[in-house]
């Protein structure tokens, strides 16, 4: 399957999107002048971005920060005063717009890794909790840090998220104190999968897209479908549903009769998802 996207994209202010060869795609945030901090118009391009990339045939996606300051500090407080002053009902289209743009993120048909440096705060974090992996570099500090600005930790989807990956108690603390929680303590809360040296935590991350991207494509989409819907129902009987539906699809693909005369073989399978 040859990754290309699939909606043409329009030259970026905020963001950068590479498609590689291999079928990773890589997504930047690129404001390293200002911590990477989120815009008006970046929140746009999320959406953008992610319309490009969903059908795009990329096996896995990383999502990183430009430099060496930061993931993503939040928000920028320059453009605080103009959402300020918006009036009420443009405000809650720019809301919509703002979380609409991360959940495209989250809601991608493969798997999302973010690789995360110095400050992810705020709405940094909530685009962390978008990936469905997340790797940290030693400087990582992650924050609920709404609460520190007049704010609820119920922003940009970060409320559901944090209570699902961490439990109500975890979420909790730090949603109401806004602390800072560090890549270390991050790791054993289970907010991070691991930590990685700073020098080698892309190579981490592409590592993991290409071991990502072995596998076989249907594989991997179902499987994220599964997880994330999963997630969303607290039934057993509707996961069991969801995952036969998913699992009856496959083994009417070409990927599963390859993967069995490849182990039979003994070579390495070549899967197309188709």
């Amino acid at each position: 399957m040859t990754a290309t996207l699939s909606q043409p994209l329009v030259e970026l202010e905020t963001l950068v999107v590479e498609l590689r060869e291999d079928g990773v795609a890589v997504l930047t945030v690129n404001r390293p002048e200002r911590a990477n901090s989120q815009t008006v118009t970046m929140f746009h391009e999320f959406n953008d971005a992610a319309l490009a990339l969903r059908d795009c045939g990329a096996r896995a996606l990383i999502l990183r920060g430009a430099g060496e300051k930061a993931f993503c500090s939040g928000f920028d407080l320059a453009e605080v005063g103009g959402i300020q002053k918006m009036p009420t009902l443009d405000f809650l289209r720019f809301q919509e717009t703002a979380t609409g743009g991360l959940a495209a993120i989250a809601q991608l048909p493969f798997p999302v890794i973010a690789a995360i440096h110095g400050p992810a705060v705020g709405g940094g974090l909530a685009l962390a909790l978008t990936a469905d992996i997340r790797l940290a570099a030693p400087s990582a500090k992650l924050s609920c840090a709404f609460v520190r600005v007049g704010l609820s930790c119920g922003e940009l989807g970060t409320s559901y998220v944090l209570t699902r990956l961490l439990g109500y108690g975890r979420a909790a603390e730090l949603g109401f104190t806004g602390r800072i929680v560090e890549a270390a303590e991050a790791a054993r809360i289970g907010l991070v999968n691991r930590v990685v040296p700073a020098e080698e935590l892309f190579a981490e991350a592409d590592a993991l897209a290409t071991a990502i991207s072995g596998n076989s494509p249907g594989g991997i989409r179902m499987s994220k479908r599964a997880l994330l819907r999963n997630r969303e129902i607290s039934s057993y009987a509707a996961a069991i549903e969801l995952e036969n539906r998913g699992q009856s699809l496959l083994t009417r693909a070409d990927d599963m009769p390859e993967a069995l005369a490849a182990f039979k073989a003994g070579r390495a399978p070549r899967f197309t998802g188709k």
